[in-house]
C-alpha cells in the first residue's frame, strides 16, 4: 500500500516514519498520543506493516496482501503482542508488563521484528509504568514498543523520555469530510456531519459511518441530555443512577455532551467558530436563546471534569449525579 498508509491525515507523521525506516533510523520506542479516535492504534499497526511486510514495493511501504501484512492489519499476528486494561479493571496491571518483558525476550516467531503494543498506557499503574522502564532502557534490536496515550504528560517522564514521541492531532475538518466523500463516495452533507461529529478524529468518524446505531444512540443521549434541563433533582438522580450501570456507555454519553455543550458556548457567546452538532442547529439555537455564556460554560467545565473522573476510582453514578447538580435548570 503506498502514499499515506491508508490513513485518513497524518500525512507528516507516515513520512517521518517512512523516513526513518528507509534510512535505517528507526527508534526502538514510539509514543502515540491524541484524542481517541484520532488514529494512534491504527498509525502502529501501519508501521508494524512497513516493518514487517515481505513483499514492500518501496522502503517504508508495504504491499497489504502478504501474511505479515494482513495479520498486522487484523491485529492477529504471533509477533504482535498487545497490553490494555482488562475489562473490569481500573489500570493496566505488573503482571501483564512483566509477561510481556518475558515474551520480548525471544526472538521473533515470523516477522522480522515483534512490535508491542501498549494501548492506553496512561492506566498503567505506577508498579506496571517501572517494570516497563528496563524493557525500554535495554531494548533488543528486533523490537518495537508503540505506547498510546491522550498527552506525554498523562505518562512518567521517565517513561516519556525513553519513546520518540508523535502528538497526532485531529485532522482539519474540511479535510476530513472530503477524505470521507472520496473514500466512502457518501454525500458531501454526510461526510461533513460525519467530520464535525467527530471533531476531526477519523476513527470516530468512520465508526459513525459504520455503525448506524452508534449514530442513533447519539440521538437519544442528546435528546436526554436536553431534557434533563427542564426536569427536577430527583428525576435527575433517577436518570443517573439508570445510565452510570455500564461504565462505558456513559463514558460515550459523556463525550456526545461535551461536544453539545461546546457547540452551546460557541452558540451563546455568538463566536463564529463552527460546531460539531451540525444538525442540531435548531435545538442549539433555541437553547442558546435561553441560556448565558457562563452558565453554558459551567455545564462545559462540570461535564469535563465527570469524564475525567471516570478515567479515576471515582463512583460513576456520583460523578454523574455531580455533574447533573451542575447543569442549568430551566
Amino acid at each position: 500500500m503506498s502514499g499515506n498508509w491508508g490513513l485518513l491525515g497524518h500525512e507528516w507523521a507516515v513520512q517521518l516514519l517512512k523516513g526513518q525506516i528507509g534510512s535505517g533510523r528507526l527508534r526502538h520506542a514510539y509514543l502515540f498520543t491524541g484524542p481517541d479516535g484520532v488514529g494512534r492504534r491504527t498509525l502502529a499497526l501501519r508501521l508494524a506493516q512497513a516493518l514487517n511486510c515481505t513483499n514492500p514495493p518501496a522502503p517504508g511501504e508495504f504491499c497489504g496482501d502478504c501474511r505479515a501484512c494482513r495479520g498486522f492489519a487484523r491485529a492477529q499476528h504471533p509477533d504482535l503482542l498487545i497490553i490494555e486494561r482488562q475489562e473490569g479493571d481500573r489500570e493496566i496491571k505488573i503482571a501483564a508488563v512483566r509477561e510481556l518483558s518475558r515474551s520480548l525476550s525471544r526472538t521473533p516467531l515470523e516477522a522480522r521484528f515483534q512490535i508491542a503494543l501498549l494501548l492506553d498506557f496512561e492506566f498503567a499503574s505506577e508498579e506496571a509504568a517501572n517494570a516497563l522502564l528496563k524493557t525500554l532502557e535495554e531494548p533488543s534490536p528486533s523490537v518495537v514498543l508503540c505506547l498510546t496515550a491522550p498527552d506525554a504528560d498523562s505518562l512518567p517522564t521517565t517513561i516519556v523520555s525513553r519513546c520518540e514521541l508523535l502528538r497526532l492531532r485531529p485532522v482539519p475538518v474540511a479535510q476530513l469530510a472530503s477524505a470521507l466523500a472520496a473514500r466512502l463516495s457518501v454525500q458531501v452533507d454526510k461526510a461533513g456531519l460525519l467530520s464535525s461529529l467527530s471533531g476531526g478524529c477519523p476513527g470516530l468518524a468512520l465508526k459513525w459511518h459504520q455503525q448506524p446505531e452508534a449514530l442513533e444512540q447519539r440521538t437519544e443521549w442528546l435528546e436526554a441530555g436536553e431534557k434533563l434541563l427542564y426536569v427536577n433533582r430527583v428525576q435527575r438522580f433517577a436518570f443517573a443512577e439508570k445510565v452510570s450501570r455500564d461504565r462505558e456507555a456513559l463514558r460515550g454519553l459523556l463525550f456526545v455532551w461535551l461536544t453539545f455543550w461546546r457547540d452551546l458556548v460557541i452558540c451563546t457567546g455568538h463566536s463564529s467558530a463552527p460546531i460539531s452538532n451540525m444538525d442540531k442547529q435548531e435545538a442549539l439555537d433555541n437553547l442558546a436563546a435561553r441560556l448565558t455564556l457562563t452558565m453554558a460554560q459551567k455545564a462545559l467545565r462540570a461535564t469535563e471534569r465527570a469524564l475525567g473522573q471516570l478515567n479515576t476510582n471515582v463512583n460513576a453514578r456520583l460523578a454523574m449525579e455531580g455533574l447533573l447538580l451542575q447543569l442549568p435548570a430551566l
